[in-house]
């Protein structure tokens, strides 16, 4: 295979399950449509590809290629969705809290100590 990624089945129009017999029909139909006077190019491709798939030792050879050569999957990144945003009343809140504690503890720092 001259490109990493060709897939030989995509070219000649069939699925990776198809039978020997429906292969050399997919190839002789192609054949039909692209004859090598007129499309000598296309041709090229097609009997490349029907080499590739017409024995059963070949066929196996460019089915491990395929998987071998096959990108990996890309999956989508997710990012999460996060309110980072400040809420006026949640700062209000935070303040308030602050201040109570402040006040509770500056009270216990300057008790009178007793001997």
């Amino acid at each position: 295979m001259s490109d990493a990624y060709t897939d030989v089945y995509a070219i000649l129009g069939i699925s990776r399950s198809a039978s020997a017999d429906e292969i050399r029909q997919a190839y002789f139909s192609q054949v039909r449509l692209h004859p090598p006077e007129r499309e000598p190019d296309e041709f090229k491709r097609i009997r490349a590809a029907y080499d590739q798939l017409r024995t059963p030792e070949k066929r196996i050879d460019t089915d491990m290629k395929l998987l071998e050569d096959w990108p990996a999957p890309v999956r989508p990144v997710v990012v999460p969705q996060v309110d980072l945003s400040i809420h006026e009343q949640s700062v209000l809140d935070l303040l308030k809290a602050c201040t109570d504690l402040a006040q509770r503890n500056s009270h216990n720092d300057f008790r009178e100590v007793r001997l």
